[in-house]
């Protein structure tokens, strides 16, 4: 079955942990021992209900402070498909976090409480939505039993982030708003008699309708080369085949390639995976391919289709989130990874600092500190092959690395 990767955002105490863990319940997907130990759990807290949202706030810290700070991946499945859920932090000091749960989803769950409407972090998600490109976002009105289901309260909220979204520069290809009571269940997985006026779909009614191309068909083809095979035995004593697993688009039998940084070229002799023979392959698919001619290609080097291979990339620009407690200062070194490349490279210039909740840019900053978002240039030692993410997220994105300490401080993605 395909599988469908959500990501879930929204202010403190808007429900995001209570609204996965009913949607765990009502899809039978919380076996019995874990069931029992729910009941028991939320009786030692004094609460007259079941509490879900124990399922996914895990740490100690979370559960006692009610609050969610790391990501958790939640699994459930359905007849019709599998669904993976990143429940990220709403706090703005876990806006990291947040950035990283959400990098691979295809769905953007924003979760807003009916009683506040629209405040300072759905600004922030959804700005960070829109950063990743995530192509479908579902605007969940949440505690609408504490507002009476009022049909005026949840029209004025559609209002406002309609507002919101018309100031973005990324419009997300669909949009969804959701009218839904998390802690009794109402259109989450069932359509909901007390928000009768509402005649669209439950939210897992919709989630089971939405359809996205598996393939990356669109994107433009691009294979980092992560070994090259060299058996040097009697049966395949000149077998020279390349590993790696295709990072977006589709490679076929008979394409001419090139491979950077070399830039030589040649055409796919054989694409193989364990002992099949393929003709096609895809994103995500790990495979062996062989050239009809030798060429220098080696870990590192990165094959894509002749007529529409990426730059080779010294000089960068690029949106990035940064993930350090030590400030972002331009002409400090770090090592830049993207794919399984790894180089050296010094910040040039801070461009800019965005301040999410009004969209607006910054361009005096002098430094960027834990959380913020901005823009910056970059030089790298040597060339990187990375598409804008705009283009082709799966080649887009890089993170960096202090080379002293070894830590992740920022994930960026080229402009």
């Amino acid at each position: 079955m395909e599988v469908l990767r959500i990501t879930t955002s929204g202010s403190v105490d808007d429900g995001k942990s209570t609204l996965i863990g009913r949607l765990l319940y009502d899809t039978n997907s919380i076996p019995q021992d874990k069931m029992e130990a729910l009941h028991a759990a939320s009786k030692r807290k004094g609460l007259d209900f079941t509490d879900l949202s124990l399922l996914t706030d895990g740490l100690v810290a979370e559960r006692e402070q009610g609050i969610t700070i790391d990501v958790a991946h939640i699994y459930f499945s359905t007849p019709n498909r599998k669904y993976i859920i990143a429940d990220t932090p709403g706090h703005v000091e876990y806006t990291r976090n947040m950035v990283t749960g959400a990098s691979n989803a295809q769905v953007s769950l924003i979760l807003i409480d009916a009683r506040k409407g629209i405040v300072e972090q759905t600004y922030r998600h959804f700005f960070i939505a829109s950063l990743l490109r995530i192509p479908y976002l579902v605007v969940c009105v949440n505690k609408m039993d504490l507002v009476e289901y009022s049909e005026a309260r949840f029209n004025q909220i559609v209002e406002d982030f309609q507002a919101l979204v018309a100031s973005a520069s990324y419009k997300a290809p669909s949009i969804k708003f959701i009218p839904i009571s998390s802690l009794y269940g109402e259109n989450v997985a069932g359509k909901s008699e007390k928000i009768s006026w509402y005649q669209g779909d439950s939210l897992l009614g919709y989630l089971e309708q939405i359809s996205f191309d598996h393939a990356d068909s669109s994107h433009p083809a691009r294979f980092p080369v992560q070994s090259v095979i060299r058996p040097r035995t009697e049966a395949f004593h000149d077998f020279r085949g390349f590993a790696g697993k295709v990072a977006s688009g589709q490679f076929n039998v008979g394409d001419e390639i090139i491979s950077l940084p070399s830039q030589q070229t040649s055409k796919i002799k054989s694409i193989e995976q364990f002992e099949k023979q393929l003709d096609i392959a895809q994103a995500r698919e790990s495979v062996v391919i062989t050239l009809e001619t030798e060429i220098d290609t080696s870990r590192g080097s990165m094959l894509a289709k002749v007529d529409n291979a990426p730059a080779l990339l010294k000089d960068i620009t690029a949106n990035i989130c940064w993930m350090d407690q030590q400030k972002l200062v331009p002409g400090k070194t770090y090592l830049l990874q993207h794919g399984i490349n790894r180089v050296k490279a010094k910040v040039q210039q801070l461009l800019e600092v965005v301040d999410v909740t009004s969209n607006k840019l910054v361009e005096d900053r002098k430094e960027m500190g834990l959380n913020d978002i901005g823009k910056i240039a970059i030089r790298t030692a040597a060339p990187i092959f990375a598409d804008a993410y705009s283009v082709n997220p799966a080649n887009g994105a890089f993170i960096l690395i202090d080379e002293f300490s070894n830590s992740t401080v920022a994930v960026g993605f080229v402009v």
